[in-house]
C-alpha cells in the first residue's frame, strides 16, 4: 500500500525541482540562524546565493557526528527553544549524545514518513501494532507510535524487553504487525518456541525491523521462525529517527523519503561523490526539518543507491540495506572485514544459531587474531567432541573462503551468548590501536 501517492510516485524532474527549492530555503535559513553552519559555509567559501538547484548540494560542507557532539546540546538549533515540543538524543555511550530537537511541524513530518514506512508493510487502521522498540530518548518507540497513530492502527506500546510479556501480548491481543530490532525478533521466536507457541497459528503477518545491520539470510531465518514477512526499515537519530527509508513488499532496496531526506553516496576516504550503484558512505540532508536541520550528514553507513523504478510503483531512489559501517569496519591484518560478511556465512550453515560474537585481539609482537564464537543448536552441541572439532574446522574454511583471512571458530552452547533487548553487541575489539 502506498501512503502518499503524490510524493511517493512523483515524476523525477518535478521531484528534483521541489528538492532544489527546499535546499535553497534550508541553506538560507541555517546560514542566518545557525552560527555553526554559517562558520562552516564561510570556511568553505559558499554562500546561500550559490545554491540554485539540488545539484549544487555538493558545494556544501559535510556535517559529522563529532561536529554534532561539539555543539551539544543546542548548537544546531534553528528555531527559538520555545518552539520545540520534543527532544530525543543518541545513547551517548561513546561520547556526548547527539541531540535531535523537534518542532510541532517536525513531529508532523515524522508521523508522515513513519506512516509511509508502516504502509509499506500494508499496515492499515485494522491492524494491531506491537511496538517493541524502546520508548524514551531513543527514537524508535515514539517514531513507530506516531506513524501507527497517523494511520489509525491499534498500538500496543509495549517497548523493549520483558520477553515473556511480549509473547503473552502477542497471543492475547492478536498482534498483526511487530516492530523491533532483527536480533530481538529472533530471540522472541526462540523463547516462544520454548513455550510451545506455534507462530503459524497467530495472526502476526509482518515485522518492520531495523536499528542494526542484518542480512538476507537472517531475514529468511526470522520469516521462517516467526511465520511473517520481515521488512527492513532505516533511520537515525541525527536525521529524525526511523522513517528515513524502508522496504516494500518486493524487498529490493529501501525507498528513501526523498522529498524530505536527500541522499548522496560518497567515497568515505576522499569525500567525492560516487555514481549510482557504487558502494560508498551514505550522506543525508534534511530538506524540511525545522528544529535541528542537518546538511550533508555523513552517516558512516555503507550502501549504494538504486534508481530503477520499483515494481511497487514508487519512484523514489532506493538504498541497498546497510552493508556495514565505516566505523564498524574491522581492519585485520590489512583486510577490511565487516561483521555482516561473517553473519552471511554463519546463517547458511546447518545447526548454527543466529547468535555469534567476534573477538579481535592483538598480542604483543604478534599479528591480529580473530575468534568467532558461534552458538550451535542443542542437538549438535551435545555431539561428540571430535564432531564438534570437525564442525569448527568446516566453519573456519567457509569463513576463510569469504574473508580471505583465517578466523578461529569456537562453538559454544546454545543460549550462552548474551542477548540484547536492543542492538546486539557483535564485536569485542581488545586491540590497543
Amino acid at each position: 500500500m502506498i501512503w502518499n501517492q503524490e510524493f511517493e510516485t512523483m515524476e523525477r524532474t518535478k521531484l528534483a525541482g521541489i528538492q532544489g527549492r527546499r535546499l535553497q530555503e534550508l541553506v538560507a535559513r541555517v546560514y542566518e540562524k545557525v552560527p555553526f553552519y554559517r562558520k562552516k559555509m564561510d570556511e568553505a567559501g559558499v554562500r546561500p546565493a550559490d545554491i540554485n538547484s539540488i545539484d549544487d548540494i555538493v558545494k556544501l560542507p559535510f556535517t559529522t557526528k563529532p561536529d554534532m557532539r561539539d555543539v551539544y546540546p543546542y548548537g544546531l538549533l534553528a528555531v527559538p527553544e520555545e518552539d520545540l515540543v520534543e527532544v530525543h538524543t543518541s545513547s551517548g555511550t561513546t561520547g556526548k549524545p547527539v541531540v535531535d530537537a523537534y518542532t510541532a511541524a517536525d513531529i508532523e513530518l515524522w508521523k508522515e514518513v513513519m506512516a509511509r514506512t508502516l504502509a509499506m508493510g500494508d499496515t492499515t487502521k485494522k491492524d494491531t501494532v506491537q511496538n517493541a522498540y524502546g520508548y524514551g530518548l531513543f527514537t524508535g518507540g515514539l517514531g513507530v507510535h506516531y506513524g501507527a497513530r497517523k494511520i489509525g492502527a491499534n498500538i500496543i506500546p509495549i517497548s523493549g524487553g520483558n520477553t515473556a510479556r511480549q509473547l503473552d501480548v502477542m497471543v492475547d491481543f492478536k498482534s498483526t504487525v511487530y516492530t523491533s530490532t532483527p536480533s530481538y525478533s529472533l530471540y522472541l521466536a526462540e523463547e516462544g518456541r520454548k513455550r510451545g507457541i506455534d507462530f503459524k497459528k497467530l495472526p502476526l503477518r509482518v515485522g518492520l525491523l531495523g536499528a542494526e545491520p542484518w542480512s538476507d539470510a537472517m531475514r529468511k531465518d526470522i520469516e521462517e521462525k516467526l511465520s511473517i514477512t520481515a521488512l527492513d526499515i532505516y533511520g537515525l537519530t541525527e536525521i529524525i529517527g526511523p522513517g528515513v527509508s524502508s522496504e516494500c513488499e518486493y524487498k529490493d532496496g529501501l525507498h528513501i523519503c526523498e522529498d524530505v531526506f536527500y541522499p548522496e553516496i560518497i567515497n568515505p576516504v576522499t569525500g567525492e561523490a560516487l555514481p549510482d550503484g557504487e558502494k560508498g558512505e551514505l550522506v543525508i540532508t534534511t530538506l524540511t526539518k525545522e528544529g535541528t536541520p542537518v546538511i550533508r550528514f555523513r552517516t558512516r553507513d555503507i550502501t549504494y543507491l538504486i534508481r530503477e523504478q520499483c515494481a511497487c510503483g514508487r519512484t523514489a531512489v532506493r538504498m541497498h540495506r546497510s552493508l556495514g559501517r565505516t566505523d564498524d569496519m574491522l581492519i585485520i591484518r590489512g583486510v577490511n572485514v565487516f561483521p555482516s560478511q561473517i553473519e552471511e556465512v554463519l546463517v547458511k550453515i546447518e545447526g548454527v544459531e543466529p547468535h555469534y560474537q567476534i573477538v579481535v585481539d592483538r598480542e604483543k609482537g604478534k599479528l591480529d587474531s580473530i575468534e568467532v564464537r558461534v552458538e550451535m543448536n542443542e542437538r549438535i552441541f551435545s555431539d561428540e567432541i571430535k564432531n564438534l572439532e570437525k564442525a569448527e574446522k568446516a566453519i573456519e574454511e567457509e569463513l576463510y573462503s569469504a574473508l580471505n583471512i583465517h578466523a578461529k571458530v569456537k562453538l559454544v552452547e546454545s543460549n550462552s551468548i548474551e542477548r540484547s533487548m536492543g542492538k546486539a553487541k557483535r564485536v569485542i575489539d581488545r586491540r590497543q590501536l
